[in-house]
């Protein structure tokens, strides 16, 4: 398959397609973010809302930067903490805001410390996210979620049958990072210096539920956050943003916010990636592919990541390799394979332990890493979608009825399966490349 972008293709990137995909994800706009009292959370403002925030109420920039140290910095929820502002201060600013957190529905920890969270936001959705420990480091990864329920309709993905509910806001996204963060007691105390807090959560991978590239602006705003110096200061080769294609928002991560890449594709022709990531037929290989391509940053240190989930007899065979290979020439990339985990209504099954390790040879002789995944902390059905939530929209568009918390067999969250989000993670926390196929296991 030819790697050349179509001139038509090319002309229908435009900023007026970018704002078509803004468009609909402000239909799906989060909640405002304040308690029914009236208060503000502040958690997912930036500095310039932080800002002006303060100065609604009367008090001078420098506030804004202290505020920003104890909500981001040391991950205090209560403003009483702050022992650098005055009692006054507290409590008016008590009176007025809040520093949020996401509540903790479950909490479950698998053999291999493997971490899932439940968590559920002010207006009773729900979401979950993971933390994934490097073994035998002091680090390890998050992976978290973007939207309530799922944008796509992937057909090998459980979760794709849920219902895309509504856009997780900013505080959100960054929420579930601080209320890991809170259980693993990672911030640090004022007895000691943040060099010496262990960094248990030292990645961030975009993979939970949803497609990112559909709440764009609040994974932006999100992700600034997380990386501001003065604050998380997560640095952006820490963080990686996976999709399922959605090109026209693709341009605007890498300028914009410069994170790593990884790119859910699972088939490299059209008429069968149509059927597996329907999405395609909006955004088909070829506009994916040159868009990888255009991805500034992308060289051998920071490769692109593309995740291949094999499906016995329909994307597993020594030519779907060889076509694999053609397709990503030239880029500096990495390709997940990922065994397919059946779950109640599929017509997949997993590809074969031989038909995986041919097609991992024939990737990995053409000189790109293939390592094959197997997931993590399946004994607390911590793969990602197992531990599923079901929400669904009222017929009027106004949404009803908590989420139901439902254990099932499916392993996918989004349209990605956590075995990618396991395997990146532990490749971005140890940067090596595999020289034979082999199977990285729990």
């Amino acid at each position: 398959m030819s790697g050349a972008f179509p001139a038509s293709a090319q002309a229908a990137l435009t900023e007026a397609e970018r704002a078509r995909v803004l468009a609909k994800a402000a239909l799906f706009a989060p909640p405002p973010a304040r308690l029914p009292d009236g208060r503000r959370d502040l958690v997912g403002l930036s500095r310039a809302e932080l800002l002006a925030e303060l100065a609604d109420i009367g008090e001078p920039p420098f506030r804004a930067k202290q505020l920003w140290h104890w909500i981001y910095h040391r991950g205090v929820t209560d403003f009483a903490a702050m022992s650098s502002v005055g009692k006054p201060l507290r409590e008016k600013l008590a009176e007025r805001f809040v520093i949020g957190r996401p509540q903790t529905v479950l909490r479950q920890t698998g053999e291999d410390a493997t971490e899932k969270f439940l968590l559920r936001f002010g207006d009773g959705r729900e979401v979950e996210t993971v933390y994934i420990p490097a073994p035998a480091e002091d680090c390890g990864a998050v992976c978290i979620s973007t939207q309530v329920g799922c944008t796509l309709s992937c057909r090998f993905c459980h979760s794709g049958t849920q219902a895309w509910v509504r856009n997780l806001g900013a505080g959100e996204i960054v929420g579930q990072f601080m209320a890991a963060r809170d259980a693993c007691g990672e911030w640090p105390l004022a007895t000691r210096g943040s060099t010496e807090t262990p960094r248990l959560l030292s990645n961030i991978v975009l993979m939970g539920m949803g497609e990112p590239l559909y709440n764009y602006e609040n994974v932006a705003k999100a992700m600034t956050i997380v990386m501001d110096h003065e604050g998380i200061a997560l640095s952006r080769r820490r963080i990686t943003l996976s999709t399922s294609g959605v090109v026209p928002m693709m341009d605007r991560v890498g300028a914009e916010l410069g994170v790593n890449l990884a790119v859910s594709l699972h088939a490299t022709r059209d008429a069968l990636r149509d059927e597996l990531v329907p999405l395609n037929r909006k955004y088909p290989i070829a506009e994916l592919i040159a868009a990888c391509r255009r991805y500034p940053g992308a060289t051998n240190a920071r490769r692109i990541t593309f995740e291949y989930v094999m499906l016995r007899d329909v994307n597993d065979a020594e030519s779907d390799a060889r076509a694999l290979v053609r397709l990503i020439a030239g880029i500096p990339a990495k390709v997940n394979l990922i065994p397919f985990n059946p779950w109640p209504g599929s017509r997949f099954e997993p590809s074969t332990p031989r038909a995986l390790q041919k097609f991992a040879r024939i990737v990995m002789d053409a000189g790109f890493a293939a390592p094959i995944r197997t997931p993590r902390g399946r004994g607390i059905l911590a793969a990602c979608g197992q531990l599923r939530t079901e929400s669904r929209r009222a017929r009027a568009g106004s949404v009803v009825a908590l989420p139901l918390a439902e254990l099932d067999a499916g392993i996918q969250i989004g349209e990605r399966q956590i075995d990618a989000d396991l395997g990146e993670a532990q490749d971005r926390l140890s940067g090596d490349q595999m020289a034979d196929p082999v199977v990285v296991g729990a």
